[in-house]
Protein backbone atom coordinates (compact mmCIF):
# COMPACT_ATOMS: atom_id res chain seq x y z
CA UNK A 1 0.00 0.00 0.00
CA UNK A 2 1.23 3.34 -1.01
CA UNK A 3 0.22 6.97 -0.60
CA UNK A 4 0.29 9.95 -3.68
CA UNK A 5 0.49 13.34 -2.91
CA UNK A 6 0.22 16.47 -4.70
CA UNK A 7 1.60 19.97 -3.95
CA UNK A 8 0.24 22.78 -6.70
CA UNK A 9 2.25 25.45 -6.04
CA UNK A 10 2.83 28.83 -7.71
CA UNK A 11 5.87 27.76 -9.22
CA UNK A 12 5.77 24.23 -10.11
CA UNK A 13 4.01 20.87 -9.14
CA UNK A 14 5.38 18.19 -6.90
CA UNK A 15 4.44 14.58 -6.37
CA UNK A 16 5.29 12.28 -3.86
CA UNK A 17 4.63 8.66 -3.51
CA UNK A 18 5.59 7.54 0.12
CA UNK A 19 5.48 4.57 1.89
CA UNK A 20 2.93 4.68 5.16
CA UNK A 21 5.23 2.03 7.11
CA UNK A 22 8.29 4.65 6.88
CA UNK A 23 6.23 7.86 6.57
CA UNK A 24 9.22 8.82 4.15
CA UNK A 25 9.07 9.45 -0.06
CA UNK A 26 10.09 6.39 -2.45
CA UNK A 27 10.00 9.11 -5.10
CA UNK A 28 9.00 13.01 -5.74
CA UNK A 29 9.21 14.57 -9.04
CA UNK A 30 8.69 18.16 -9.78
CA UNK A 31 7.18 20.04 -13.16
CA UNK A 32 8.54 22.12 -14.74
CA UNK A 33 12.02 22.17 -13.64
CA UNK A 34 11.80 25.99 -13.84
CA UNK A 35 9.35 28.53 -12.31
CA UNK A 36 5.84 28.90 -13.55
CA UNK A 37 5.33 32.00 -15.38
CA UNK A 38 2.78 34.62 -13.15
CA UNK A 39 0.07 36.08 -16.12
CA UNK A 40 -0.06 39.85 -15.46
CA UNK A 41 -2.05 41.47 -18.20
CA UNK A 42 -2.64 44.57 -15.98
CA UNK A 43 -0.40 45.68 -12.88
CA UNK A 44 -1.29 44.38 -9.72
CA UNK A 45 -3.29 41.45 -11.25
CA UNK A 46 -2.05 37.90 -11.63
CA UNK A 47 -3.36 34.44 -13.04
CA UNK A 48 -2.42 31.44 -13.93
CA UNK A 49 -4.18 28.61 -16.29
CA UNK A 50 -5.97 25.65 -14.03
CA UNK A 51 -5.38 23.59 -17.16
CA UNK A 52 -1.42 24.32 -16.94
CA UNK A 53 -1.86 22.72 -13.65
CA UNK A 54 -3.76 19.60 -14.54
CA UNK A 55 -1.10 19.07 -17.14
CA UNK A 56 1.80 19.42 -14.77
CA UNK A 57 0.15 16.97 -12.10
CA UNK A 58 -0.29 14.67 -14.68
CA UNK A 59 3.69 14.83 -16.10
CA UNK A 60 4.99 15.11 -12.46
CA UNK A 61 2.84 11.55 -11.84
CA UNK A 62 4.23 9.91 -15.03
CA UNK A 63 8.05 11.15 -13.78
CA UNK A 64 7.62 9.63 -10.70
CA UNK A 65 6.20 6.07 -12.33
CA UNK A 66 9.14 6.32 -14.78
CA UNK A 67 11.00 5.58 -11.84
CA UNK A 68 10.75 2.01 -11.49
CA UNK A 69 11.03 2.31 -7.27
CA UNK A 70 7.44 1.46 -7.13
CA UNK A 71 4.55 -0.53 -8.57
CA UNK A 72 1.93 2.12 -9.46
CA UNK A 73 -0.87 -0.43 -8.25
CA UNK A 74 0.18 -0.54 -5.24
CA UNK A 75 -1.16 3.39 -4.67
CA UNK A 76 -4.23 3.38 -2.82
CA UNK A 77 -5.15 7.08 -1.67
CA UNK A 78 -4.54 10.22 -3.31
CA UNK A 79 -3.83 13.55 -1.12
CA UNK A 80 -3.71 17.11 -2.68
CA UNK A 81 -2.18 20.28 -1.23
CA UNK A 82 -3.09 23.99 -2.94
CA UNK A 83 -1.87 27.41 -3.54
CA UNK A 84 -4.62 29.08 -1.35
CA UNK A 85 -7.03 31.51 -2.28
CA UNK A 86 -6.94 30.97 -6.15
CA UNK A 87 -10.52 31.65 -7.84
CA UNK A 88 -11.28 28.71 -10.47
CA UNK A 89 -14.18 29.19 -12.07
CA UNK A 90 -16.23 25.97 -14.84
CA UNK A 91 -19.15 25.82 -16.20
CA UNK A 92 -22.10 22.62 -16.16
CA UNK A 93 -19.49 20.72 -18.64
CA UNK A 94 -17.04 21.17 -16.08
CA UNK A 95 -14.92 23.71 -18.44
CA UNK A 96 -12.73 26.40 -17.34
CA UNK A 97 -14.35 29.92 -18.05
CA UNK A 98 -11.25 32.12 -17.15
CA UNK A 99 -8.08 31.84 -15.89
CA UNK A 100 -7.87 31.62 -12.17
CA UNK A 101 -6.89 34.49 -10.22
CA UNK A 102 -4.52 33.63 -7.51
CA UNK A 103 -3.56 34.53 -4.30
CA UNK A 104 -1.21 37.59 -5.04
CA UNK A 105 -3.98 39.63 -7.26
CA UNK A 106 -4.55 42.92 -5.90
CA UNK A 107 -7.71 43.58 -8.45
CA UNK A 108 -10.22 43.18 -5.43
CA UNK A 109 -9.12 45.16 -2.80
CA UNK A 110 -11.66 48.18 -2.94
CA UNK A 111 -14.04 45.69 -4.08
CA UNK A 112 -13.44 43.17 -0.34
CA UNK A 113 -13.31 46.68 1.82
CA UNK A 114 -16.67 48.07 0.44
CA UNK A 115 -18.21 45.02 1.71
CA UNK A 116 -16.56 44.84 4.49
CA UNK A 117 -17.93 48.48 5.07
CA UNK A 118 -21.42 47.33 3.85
CA UNK A 119 -21.85 44.44 5.96
CA UNK A 120 -20.43 45.88 8.91
CA UNK A 121 -16.53 45.44 10.48
CA UNK A 122 -17.87 43.72 13.56
CA UNK A 123 -20.50 41.46 12.13
CA UNK A 124 -17.47 40.74 9.47
CA UNK A 125 -14.95 40.17 12.22
CA UNK A 126 -17.21 38.15 14.79
CA UNK A 127 -18.32 35.97 11.94
CA UNK A 128 -16.22 35.52 9.31
CA UNK A 129 -12.89 36.23 11.65
CA UNK A 130 -11.73 38.75 8.53
CA UNK A 131 -12.59 41.08 6.52
CA UNK A 132 -13.41 39.92 2.86
CA UNK A 133 -10.24 42.20 1.79
CA UNK A 134 -8.54 40.68 -1.50
CA UNK A 135 -9.85 37.13 -0.95
CA UNK A 136 -12.01 34.52 -3.06
CA UNK A 137 -15.17 35.90 -2.67
CA UNK A 138 -14.06 39.23 -3.55
CA UNK A 139 -12.44 37.97 -6.55
CA UNK A 140 -15.78 36.40 -7.58
CA UNK A 141 -17.38 39.51 -7.29
CA UNK A 142 -15.23 40.98 -9.31
CA UNK A 143 -16.00 38.65 -12.03
CA UNK A 144 -19.31 39.43 -11.61
CA UNK A 145 -18.53 43.17 -11.59
CA UNK A 146 -16.84 42.88 -14.55
CA UNK A 147 -16.81 39.96 -16.63
CA UNK A 148 -20.79 39.36 -16.54
CA UNK A 149 -20.59 37.16 -19.65
CA UNK A 150 -18.24 34.70 -17.57
CA UNK A 151 -20.34 35.00 -14.49
CA UNK A 152 -23.54 33.88 -16.34
CA UNK A 153 -21.87 30.71 -17.02
CA UNK A 154 -20.69 29.64 -13.73
CA UNK A 155 -21.64 26.31 -12.14
CA UNK A 156 -19.31 25.74 -9.32
CA UNK A 157 -16.73 27.65 -7.49
CA UNK A 158 -13.33 26.00 -6.62
CA UNK A 159 -10.24 26.81 -5.30
CA UNK A 160 -7.33 25.08 -6.79
CA UNK A 161 -7.37 21.95 -5.39
CA UNK A 162 -10.91 21.45 -5.65
CA UNK A 163 -10.38 21.52 -9.11
CA UNK A 164 -6.99 19.16 -9.70
CA UNK A 165 -9.73 16.79 -7.42
CA UNK A 166 -12.08 17.54 -10.02
CA UNK A 167 -10.25 16.46 -12.98
CA UNK A 168 -9.01 13.27 -10.79
CA UNK A 169 -12.76 12.32 -10.30
CA UNK A 170 -15.04 14.33 -11.98
CA UNK A 171 -16.68 15.04 -8.48
CA UNK A 172 -15.91 18.93 -7.02
CA UNK A 173 -16.36 18.78 -3.32
CA UNK A 174 -15.12 21.32 -0.31
CA UNK A 175 -14.76 21.80 3.23
CA UNK A 176 -15.06 23.91 6.45
CA UNK A 177 -11.04 25.04 5.54
CA UNK A 178 -11.47 25.97 2.15
CA UNK A 179 -14.44 27.77 2.40
CA UNK A 180 -13.12 29.75 5.33
CA UNK A 181 -9.79 30.74 3.54
CA UNK A 182 -12.16 31.77 0.34
CA UNK A 183 -14.15 34.37 2.97
CA UNK A 184 -17.20 32.19 2.29
CA UNK A 185 -17.48 30.38 6.03
CA UNK A 186 -19.59 31.93 8.98
CA UNK A 187 -17.96 30.48 11.76
CA UNK A 188 -20.63 31.50 14.22
CA UNK A 189 -22.77 28.98 12.43
CA UNK A 190 -20.41 26.43 10.90
CA UNK A 191 -22.10 27.02 7.51
CA UNK A 192 -21.78 29.46 3.92
CA UNK A 193 -22.18 32.58 5.15
CA UNK A 194 -25.00 34.36 4.54
CA UNK A 195 -23.90 38.05 4.80
CA UNK A 196 -21.23 37.21 2.08
CA UNK A 197 -24.10 35.23 -0.40
CA UNK A 198 -26.73 38.29 0.17
CA UNK A 199 -24.15 41.40 -0.26
CA UNK A 200 -22.28 39.73 -3.36
CA UNK A 201 -25.25 38.25 -4.96
CA UNK A 202 -24.06 34.94 -5.01
CA UNK A 203 -26.04 31.83 -5.83
CA UNK A 204 -26.26 29.15 -3.56
CA UNK A 205 -25.62 26.42 -5.97
CA UNK A 206 -22.06 27.44 -7.28
CA UNK A 207 -20.68 25.87 -3.89
CA UNK A 208 -19.37 22.29 -3.76
CA UNK A 209 -20.57 19.79 -1.14
CA UNK A 210 -18.59 20.56 1.92
CA UNK A 211 -16.80 17.18 3.16
CA UNK A 212 -13.95 17.05 5.97
CA UNK A 213 -10.78 17.40 4.79
CA UNK A 214 -9.84 14.04 5.64
CA UNK A 215 -12.71 12.42 3.43
CA UNK A 216 -13.48 10.42 0.22
CA UNK A 217 -13.46 13.44 -2.00
CA UNK A 218 -14.36 11.37 -4.96
CA UNK A 219 -12.96 8.12 -6.99
CA UNK A 220 -10.19 7.77 -9.68
CA UNK A 221 -12.01 7.96 -13.18
CA UNK A 222 -10.88 4.66 -15.14
CA UNK A 223 -9.98 6.76 -18.22
CA UNK A 224 -7.90 9.01 -15.82
CA UNK A 225 -6.13 6.22 -14.14
CA UNK A 226 -5.36 4.27 -17.76
CA UNK A 227 -3.89 7.41 -18.61
CA UNK A 228 -1.61 7.93 -15.30
CA UNK A 229 -0.81 4.07 -14.87
CA UNK A 230 -2.67 3.94 -11.69
CA UNK A 231 -5.64 2.10 -10.26
CA UNK A 232 -9.25 3.30 -11.15
CA UNK A 233 -11.45 3.69 -8.04
CA UNK A 234 -8.61 4.61 -5.17
CA UNK A 235 -10.13 8.25 -3.49
CA UNK A 236 -9.03 11.83 -3.24
CA UNK A 237 -8.93 11.29 0.63
CA UNK A 238 -7.45 14.95 1.39
CA UNK A 239 -7.18 18.05 0.21
CA UNK A 240 -6.05 21.60 1.98
CA UNK A 241 -4.13 24.79 1.31
CA UNK A 242 -0.49 24.94 1.24
CA UNK A 243 -0.05 26.07 4.81
CA UNK A 244 -2.91 24.31 6.29
CA UNK A 245 -0.86 21.17 4.73
CA UNK A 246 2.32 22.65 5.73
CA UNK A 247 1.48 23.15 9.48
CA UNK A 248 0.43 19.36 8.93
CA UNK A 249 3.32 18.07 7.31
CA UNK A 250 5.52 19.49 10.58
CA UNK A 251 2.98 17.69 12.86
CA UNK A 252 1.06 21.21 14.04
CA UNK A 253 -2.74 20.24 15.31
CA UNK A 254 -3.33 21.85 18.54
CA UNK A 255 -3.22 25.19 20.30
CA UNK A 256 0.06 26.29 20.63
CA UNK A 257 2.37 24.91 17.99
CA UNK A 258 3.78 27.52 14.93
CA UNK A 259 5.03 26.69 11.90
CA UNK A 260 6.95 28.77 9.36
CA UNK A 261 7.72 28.93 5.53
CA UNK A 262 9.55 30.82 2.92
CA UNK A 263 8.47 29.99 -0.24
CA UNK A 264 7.25 32.20 -3.05
CA UNK A 265 5.56 33.79 0.06
CA UNK A 266 6.80 33.68 3.33
CA UNK A 267 4.28 32.48 6.10
CA UNK A 268 3.99 32.26 10.18
CA UNK A 269 1.07 29.52 10.51
CA UNK A 270 0.04 29.12 14.41
CA UNK A 271 -3.22 27.00 16.02
CA UNK A 272 -5.45 28.06 18.14
CA UNK A 273 -8.56 26.83 19.66
CA UNK A 274 -9.99 30.88 20.01
CA UNK A 275 -12.71 32.21 17.47
CA UNK A 276 -10.29 35.22 17.68
CA UNK A 277 -9.65 37.43 14.76
CA UNK A 278 -7.29 41.05 14.42
CA UNK A 279 -8.93 44.02 14.01
CA UNK A 280 -7.19 44.90 11.49
CA UNK A 281 -7.17 41.59 9.25
CA UNK A 282 -3.70 41.89 9.18
CA UNK A 283 -3.22 38.49 9.88
CA UNK A 284 -5.85 36.12 9.26
CA UNK A 285 -7.87 33.16 10.55
CA UNK A 286 -8.98 29.99 8.76
CA UNK A 287 -10.01 27.10 9.64
CA UNK A 288 -7.23 24.41 10.43
CA UNK A 289 -7.10 21.08 8.85
CA UNK A 290 -8.27 19.48 11.87
CA UNK A 291 -10.90 21.71 12.47
CA UNK A 292 -14.41 20.18 13.58
CA UNK A 293 -17.57 21.54 15.03
CA UNK A 294 -17.08 19.90 18.44
CA UNK A 295 -13.14 20.54 18.21
CA UNK A 296 -12.26 24.24 17.10
CA UNK A 297 -8.96 24.10 16.01
CA UNK A 298 -7.69 27.28 13.86
CA UNK A 299 -4.99 28.37 12.11
CA UNK A 300 -3.93 32.06 12.27
CA UNK A 301 -1.79 33.30 9.18
CA UNK A 302 0.27 35.72 8.66
CA UNK A 303 1.75 36.01 4.69
CA UNK A 304 3.90 38.05 3.14
CA UNK A 305 3.97 37.89 -0.70
CA UNK A 306 7.19 39.43 -1.37
CA UNK A 307 9.98 36.66 0.12
CA UNK A 308 11.25 34.09 -1.82
CA UNK A 309 9.57 35.63 -5.17
CA UNK A 310 12.08 38.36 -4.48
CA UNK A 311 14.73 35.96 -4.02
CA UNK A 312 14.19 34.25 -6.93
CA UNK A 313 13.79 37.82 -8.79
CA UNK A 314 16.87 38.97 -7.51
CA UNK A 315 18.24 35.45 -8.90
CA UNK A 316 17.24 36.42 -12.50
CA UNK A 317 18.56 39.67 -12.29
CA UNK A 318 22.50 38.46 -11.24
CA UNK A 319 22.02 35.73 -13.31
CA UNK A 320 23.86 33.40 -14.29
CA UNK A 321 23.47 32.24 -10.50
CA UNK A 322 22.55 29.79 -8.29
CA UNK A 323 20.77 30.09 -5.07
CA UNK A 324 23.99 28.61 -3.20
CA UNK A 325 26.33 31.26 -4.65
CA UNK A 326 23.80 33.98 -4.31
CA UNK A 327 23.63 32.93 -0.02
CA UNK A 328 27.37 32.49 -0.43
CA UNK A 329 28.07 35.72 -1.72
CA UNK A 330 25.28 37.56 0.93
CA UNK A 331 27.47 35.47 3.77
CA UNK A 332 30.30 37.34 2.59
CA UNK A 333 28.25 41.11 3.92
CA UNK A 334 29.07 42.43 7.36
CA UNK A 335 25.73 42.39 9.09
CA UNK A 336 23.50 45.43 8.17
CA UNK A 337 25.12 45.82 5.11
CA UNK A 338 26.62 49.43 5.76
CA UNK A 339 22.98 50.57 6.63
CA UNK A 340 21.43 48.97 2.92
CA UNK A 341 18.32 48.38 3.98
CA UNK A 342 15.60 46.36 1.59
CA UNK A 343 11.42 46.23 1.71
CA UNK A 344 10.48 43.04 0.27
CA UNK A 345 7.14 44.31 -0.85
CA UNK A 346 6.78 44.23 -4.63
CA UNK A 347 4.55 41.43 -5.21
CA UNK A 348 1.10 42.63 -5.07
CA UNK A 349 -0.64 43.89 -2.08
CA UNK A 350 0.28 43.07 1.41
CA UNK A 351 -2.53 41.82 3.73
CA UNK A 352 -0.13 42.97 7.04
CA UNK A 353 0.24 46.53 5.86
CA UNK A 354 -3.40 47.09 5.21
CA UNK A 355 -3.45 45.80 1.80
CA UNK A 356 -1.79 49.01 0.72
CA UNK A 357 0.55 49.12 -2.55
CA UNK A 358 3.64 49.85 -0.86
CA UNK A 359 5.98 47.74 -3.48
CA UNK A 360 10.03 46.79 -3.09
CA UNK A 361 12.07 49.54 -2.00
CA UNK A 362 16.08 49.88 -1.52
CA UNK A 363 17.23 52.24 1.11
CA UNK A 364 20.49 54.17 1.60
CA UNK A 365 22.35 52.67 -1.51
CA UNK A 366 25.62 54.18 -1.97
CA UNK A 367 27.24 53.58 -5.56
CA UNK A 368 30.75 53.61 -3.83
CA UNK A 369 29.94 51.06 -0.92
CA UNK A 370 27.44 48.85 -1.25
CA UNK A 371 27.90 45.79 -4.39
CA UNK A 372 26.11 42.68 -5.32
CA UNK A 373 26.97 40.80 -1.97
CA UNK A 374 25.40 43.63 0.00
CA UNK A 375 22.47 43.69 -1.79
CA UNK A 376 21.72 39.98 -1.53
CA UNK A 377 22.65 40.09 2.36
CA UNK A 378 20.30 42.77 2.69
CA UNK A 379 17.33 41.18 0.92
CA UNK A 380 17.80 38.23 3.56
CA UNK A 381 17.95 40.70 6.02
CA UNK A 382 14.70 42.67 4.71
CA UNK A 383 12.83 39.82 4.34
CA UNK A 384 13.90 38.28 8.32
CA UNK A 385 12.51 41.71 8.92
CA UNK A 386 8.90 41.70 7.51
CA UNK A 387 8.92 38.35 9.18
CA UNK A 388 9.51 40.23 12.87
CA UNK A 389 6.71 43.07 11.73
CA UNK A 390 4.18 40.14 11.03
CA UNK A 391 4.84 38.44 13.84
CA UNK A 392 4.67 41.07 16.15
CA UNK A 393 1.04 41.52 14.90
CA UNK A 394 0.82 37.53 15.70
CA UNK A 395 1.95 38.62 19.48
CA UNK A 396 -0.45 41.93 19.37
CA UNK A 397 -3.17 38.93 18.65
CA UNK A 398 -2.27 36.97 21.63
CA UNK A 399 0.05 33.93 19.72
CA UNK A 400 3.66 34.39 21.28
CA UNK A 401 5.12 30.87 19.81
CA UNK A 402 8.19 29.58 21.93
CA UNK A 403 9.34 27.76 18.78
CA UNK A 404 8.96 27.80 15.28
CA UNK A 405 9.41 24.08 13.32
CA UNK A 406 10.21 24.86 9.21
CA UNK A 407 10.85 22.54 6.74
CA UNK A 408 14.49 22.18 5.79
CA UNK A 409 13.46 23.71 2.39
CA UNK A 410 13.42 27.36 0.70
CA UNK A 411 15.18 30.13 2.24
CA UNK A 412 15.82 27.76 5.16
CA UNK A 413 18.22 26.04 3.25
CA UNK A 414 20.54 29.06 3.81
CA UNK A 415 21.75 28.62 7.46
CA UNK A 416 22.46 32.00 6.60
CA UNK A 417 18.70 33.25 6.22
CA UNK A 418 17.77 30.93 9.28
CA UNK A 419 20.15 32.86 11.50
CA UNK A 420 19.06 36.20 10.30
CA UNK A 421 15.74 34.63 10.88
CA UNK A 422 16.25 33.38 14.65
CA UNK A 423 18.42 36.10 15.57
CA UNK A 424 15.74 38.91 14.37
CA UNK A 425 12.38 37.44 15.88
CA UNK A 426 14.01 36.16 19.02
CA UNK A 427 12.66 32.71 18.62
CA UNK A 428 14.18 29.19 18.13
CA UNK A 429 13.94 27.33 14.86
CA UNK A 430 13.25 23.38 14.61
CA UNK A 431 14.30 22.62 11.20
CA UNK A 432 13.01 19.26 9.55
CA UNK A 433 13.00 17.67 6.44
CA UNK A 434 9.69 18.44 5.22
CA UNK A 435 7.32 18.31 2.23
CA UNK A 436 4.18 19.85 0.68
CA UNK A 437 3.82 16.93 -1.30
CA UNK A 438 5.07 14.06 1.40
CA UNK A 439 2.37 15.61 3.99
CA UNK A 440 -0.55 15.72 1.28
CA UNK A 441 -0.05 12.05 1.22
CA UNK A 442 0.69 11.33 4.68
CA UNK A 443 -2.80 13.36 4.66
CA UNK A 444 -4.65 11.07 2.56
CA UNK A 445 -3.42 8.27 4.70
CA UNK A 446 -5.02 9.95 7.74
CA UNK A 447 -8.14 10.69 5.11
CA UNK A 448 -8.16 6.53 3.80
CA UNK A 449 -7.51 5.57 7.58
CA UNK A 450 -4.40 4.04 7.33
CA UNK A 451 -3.18 6.04 10.04
CA UNK A 452 -5.49 5.64 13.54
CA UNK A 453 -4.78 9.37 13.85
CA UNK A 454 -3.38 12.48 12.64
CA UNK A 455 -0.70 12.43 15.27
CA UNK A 456 0.25 8.80 14.10
CA UNK A 457 0.97 9.68 10.53
CA UNK A 458 3.83 11.47 11.45
CA UNK A 459 4.91 9.57 14.48
CA UNK A 460 8.98 9.11 12.95
CA UNK A 461 9.34 12.53 12.21
CA UNK A 462 13.09 13.24 12.84
CA UNK A 463 14.23 16.83 13.44
CA UNK A 464 17.32 18.05 12.11
CA UNK A 465 18.35 20.80 14.21
CA UNK A 466 17.13 23.75 16.68
CA UNK A 467 19.13 26.85 15.89
CA UNK A 468 19.05 29.08 18.86
CA UNK A 469 19.05 33.31 19.16
CA UNK A 470 22.40 34.15 19.68
CA UNK A 471 22.04 37.72 21.13
CA UNK A 472 19.73 41.13 19.64
CA UNK A 473 22.72 41.80 17.10
CA UNK A 474 19.88 42.46 14.48
CA UNK A 475 17.42 44.43 17.16
CA UNK A 476 18.99 48.12 15.51
CA UNK A 477 18.66 47.09 12.04
CA UNK A 478 14.77 46.03 12.49
CA UNK A 479 14.25 49.32 14.15
CA UNK A 480 15.66 51.07 11.59
CA UNK A 481 14.11 49.04 8.63
CA UNK A 482 10.72 49.40 10.58
CA UNK A 483 11.13 53.40 11.09
CA UNK A 484 11.89 53.29 6.95
CA UNK A 485 8.63 51.02 6.51
CA UNK A 486 6.46 53.34 8.34
CA UNK A 487 7.82 56.56 6.47
CA UNK A 488 6.68 54.42 3.18
CA UNK A 489 3.36 53.48 4.75
CA UNK A 490 2.91 57.29 5.61
CA UNK A 491 3.48 58.28 1.99
CA UNK A 492 1.09 55.76 0.82
CA UNK A 493 -1.44 56.98 2.50
CA UNK A 494 -0.84 60.52 2.25
CA UNK A 495 -0.90 59.02 -1.37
Amino acid sequence: MLLLGIDVGTSSVKVSVVDPVTQTAIVSAQYPEEENPILSPQPGWAEQAPDMWWLEVQQAIRLCNRSGKYNPADISAIGIAYQMHGLVLVNKRQEVLRDSIIWCDSRAVEIGDKAFNAIGEKKCLDNLLNSPGNFTAAKLGWVKENEPEVYEQIDKVMLPGDFISMRLTAEITTSFSALSEGIFFDFSGNRLSDDILNYFGFDRSFFPTIKPVFSNHGELLPEVAQKLGLKAGIPVAYKSGDQPNNALSLNIFDPGEVAATAGTSGVIYGVSDKLAYDPQSRVNTFAHVNYTEEQRRLGVLLCINGVGKLYSWAKTLFSPVSYGEMNDRAAESPIGCYGLRILPFGNGVERMLCNKPVAAHIHNLDFNIHGKDHILRAIHEGIACSFRYGLDIMRENGMNPSVIRAGRANLFLSDLFTEIFVNTTGVPVELYKNDGSVGAALGAGIGAKVFGSPREAFSKMERIKIVEPKGDQYESIYRDWKLLLEKQLGQEVKG
